[in-house]
């Protein structure tokens, strides 16, 4: 399983996602430009010129014909995937931490940062009409001055409810239509990194700084699964072939800034391979020079991606030892 490496970018990694095919690879860093590549063979098809500062989010539209990336020069940018214009450049009072595409990739939710004397905030808006002259959002509602700042945003099922991630380590469901609270899940204790649906969209992961990462189920936000490691989880990600393979791969290490205290050796920014449902770690990665900050499988489930603190993105493919594993029970 020789991955493929994609140097592409200058800075770290803050995430990347695949299409719903799976056969482009889109990936934003701390710099300015985020990329696309080819999958199969990691040849980059462009890169969306227009940001002036870190990409925070990105997300794509699942006919791959929009890109959506939310940066901290305060704008949140709509691009055409094929030709890399900007379609709309919205812009923002404080930064973008995140942005989520709905399912039928009509309306977007995206997230903004509490600084600057403004609040954090979770607004909604309509891709069909981005031009409209301020992209008044569908829907508008502050994270309350009492709750950290959301950092990540996904969509729950049937695009009725968003669910965001805090600085603190709740997980809140919000209504869609009147913008208030359905259900708060507060089992993390310290920031979350980043959330991952499953493939049918009714579960979700997140990964936690306090080391783990959580399976929670989206229809009552009860926390179903802990994955429990000895660093903070930068990502985390279900395996869409979950019938067959119910496993999940995290990806970590301990903060960039601590990096130069240890080593690599040491086998800290390993991928981790756990069981779905026994919680029990069967595998392990090597690979990145750094914390792994983002991580996603690929959508056929046969292999998966991850970009590191280091700036590369790395592709790999399961080799039949994967698919022959079973788990003793």
């Amino acid at each position: 399983m020789k991955p493929i490496m994609l140097q592409g970018h200058e800075r770290s990694i803050t995430q990347i996602k695949f299409n719903r095919e799976g056969d482009l690879l889109f990936s934003a860093s701390k710099d300015v430009k985020p990329n696309v590549w080819y999958s199969i063979n990691g040849e980059r098809l462009g890169s969306y010129d227009g940001h002036s500062g870190t990409i925070w989010s990105i997300d794509v539209k699942w006919d791959s014909s929009l890109f959506l990336s939310g940066s901290a020069d305060q704008t949140m940018r709509i691009w055409d995937v094929e030709t890399g214009n900007c379609v709309s450049d919205l812009e923002m009072k404080t930064s973008v931490r995140g942005v989520n595409f709905s399912y039928s990739g009509t309306m977007v939710a995206y997230t903004t940062d509490k600084m600057m004397g403004h609040h954090s905030e979770l607004n909604i808006i309509d891709v069909r009409e981005p031009n409209n002259v301020d992209a008044t959002p569908i829907m508008k509602t502050q994270v309350t001055p009492t709750d950290a700042k959301a950092l990540s945003v996904l969509w729950g099922p049937l695009d009725e409810c968003v669910i965001t991630g805090h600085e603190d380590g709740a997980v809140i469901k919000w209504d869609m239509r009147t913008g208030k609270k359905i259900e708060v899940g507060t089992e993390h204790t310290k920031q979350i990194k980043d959330m991952q649906l499953s493939h049918d969209g009714m579960m979700l992961i997140t990964a936690s700084k306090d080391t783990t990462a959580r399976l929670w189920d989206i229809a009552t936000l009860e926390s179903l699964k802990m994955y429990k490691t000895d660093r903070p989880v930068n990502s985390a990600a279900i395996t869409p072939l979950v019938d067959q393979f119910p496993h999940v791969v995290m990806g970590g290490g301990q903060e960039a800034m601590d990096v130069t205290t240890t080593s690599a050796r040491i086998g800290k920014f390993d991928a981790r391979f756990f069981h779905l449902v026994f919680e029990e770690e069967f595998a392990r990665v090597k690979g990145h020079f750094g914390p792994i900050n983002s991580i996603c499988f690929h959508p056929n489930g046969r292999g998966y991606a991850s970009g590191g603190e280091d700036g590369y993105v790395r592709v790999h493919v399961f080799d039949d030892a994967y698919y022959q594993f079973k788990f003793d029970f």
